[in-house]
């Protein structure tokens, strides 16, 4: 199992959302968070002062999927988050030893 976290702008996460459910993924979690890249965050004009806004809002999405559909849902996240403009965001894919059910105590695939 691999566990596909994704770091999105947050006006895409309707469309990654829905492209999820359409790739029959089941669960997300998904948070506000704050961050910067290469962009290095911007400038803005508030009451006639101009401050830095050195963290930008963005979305995390992550998700647990079976290793072998890893791949397909990395190609459509990437599609459905991609604006081609700087700050679309990163994915990053690592591996899961183990889930477990609270509520039912599978392990494993089931789990899921």
């Amino acid at each position: 199992m691999k566990q596909i976290t994704a770091i999105i702008k947050p006006f895409k996460l309707d469309e990654v959302r829905e492209v999820l459910g359409e790739l029959d993924v089941n669960g997300l979690t998904v948070t506000e968070v704050k961050g910067f890249g290469r962009q290095k965050g911007h400038t803005e004009l508030y009451r006639g002062a101009e401050y830095v806004v050195d963290f930008l809002p963005k979305i995390r999405v992550d998700v647990v999927v079976p290793a072998e559909r890893c791949d397909c849902i990395i190609e459509a996240i990437v599609n459905a988050a991609h604006t081609g403009k700087i700050g679309d965001g990163k994915i990053f894919v690592t591996n899961v030893e183990q889930v477990i059910r609270i509520r039912t105590g599978e392990i494993g695939r089931s789990a899921l």
